[in-house]
């Protein structure tokens, strides 16, 4: 079952085990400079709003009463992260565009056996893009279907489909009681929390993402392997997003004031954050790795640089740990 409570989409699997749930919501975030350099991970500014397709379906478009799902507002190059929360071990597809978020192949329901195409939680806690190499990410940035800049369009010559698409399978129950068995305690509910301008050009309100900014970000290997997964009882769900001036039209509702930009945030003295586990990275993507990014495809469309896409100054870094080692340090 799969229910939208408080802006977070909640996977649930009672059929497998009483603890089988995860949740997932969006974050909105800064933009991270789109100049090749590797920045620290940007911090999540409150979860985007999210709506039922079922509810405004007599003012959306045909395909999405087709796909169903639920929608959220983005601006034109804001950039967005995935969280994940739950203590379940759940495997994650995670495609933009019906482009595999993780190894770059087109979607398919179920998991690849010879090469990780998936995040497992809770050890991966978010992603914030698109798996370009090993230890980094390219930022989600939100760009209009039908101007070459999404993944979907670089890859497959065609805006069909943008939005994000979600297949979530938990761990068989075997496996967790074998692995877990009566000593994993479940947390109970979980939290739902883990004005920059740019140019207004909304072409069509369906929305998809693009490659922005690099950032370090692993990509953690399936420790568990492809076989500790129940394939017999995936969710799926599709991730629609439309253009902010859109969402007023289809809700009546305002949405979400602009995202400072990284420049703005920086300068104001906030941090900036580096996450560190023990546990290995998979690979990164070949096919991602030759997308062309929101900046260099901006110059190429406009023959314009990207607006507000600098960073001054030196942020500040807090670094955040997961994981059972603990540093001795020096005596």
């Amino acid at each position: 079952m799969i229910e939208l409570k408080h802006n977070t989409l909640k996977f649930s699997f009672p059929d497998v085990h009483k603890k089988a749930r995860c949740e997932i919501n969006f974050q909105r975030t800064l933009r991270i400079p789109d100049d090749n350099n590797s920045h620290s991970l940007p911090p999540g500014l409150g979860n985007f709003p999210l709506h039922h397709v079922d509810d405004y379906d007599s003012n959306l478009p045909a395909t999405w009463k087709q796909h169903g799902g639920i929608f959220l507002p983005m601006y034109q190059a804001e950039a967005m992260w995935i969280c994940f929360k739950g203590d379940y071990p759940c495997a994650i597809k995670i495609a933009a565009g019906k482009i595999n978020a993780v190894s770059g192949d087109m979607w398919t329901n179920e998991l690849d056996p010879n090469e990780q195409d998936y995040v497992v939680t809770p050890d991966q806690p978010w992603l914030d893009g698109f798996n370009v190499s090993e230890g980094h990410v390219r930022q989600f940035v939100a760009m209009p279907l039908g101007q070459s800049y999404t993944a979907e369009e670089q890859l497959t010559g065609a805006a069909e489909y943008g939005g994000l698409q979600i297949v979530v399978y938990p761990m068989k129950t075997a496996v967790y009681k074998k692995l877990f068995g009566s000593s994993w305690q479940q947390a109970g509910d979980f939290p739902t929390e883990c004005s920059f301008s740019l140019c207004r050009e909304y072409v069509r309100e369906e929305m998809g993402l693009a490659p922005g900014g690099l950032m370090k970000q692993e990509i953690y290997d399936d420790g568990y392997g492809i076989d500790a997964w129940d394939q017999e009882h995936g969710l799926r769900c599709f991730v629609h997003i439309t253009n902010s001036e859109a969402y007023e039209a289809i809700t009546g509702q305002q949405p979400p004031h602009e995202c400072p930009s990284a420049e703005q945030y920086t300068s104001a003295g906030l941090p900036w954050f580096d996450y560190y586990s023990e546990k290995p990275p998979v690979k990164g993507a070949h096919t991602l790795a030759g997308l062309t990014s929101v900046a260099a495809k901006t110059i190429e469309v406009t023959g314009q640089p990207l607006c507000n896409n600098t960073l001054s100054g030196t942020p500040d870094v807090v670094k955040l740990h997961s994981g059972s080692v603990v540093r001795t340090g020096e005596f």
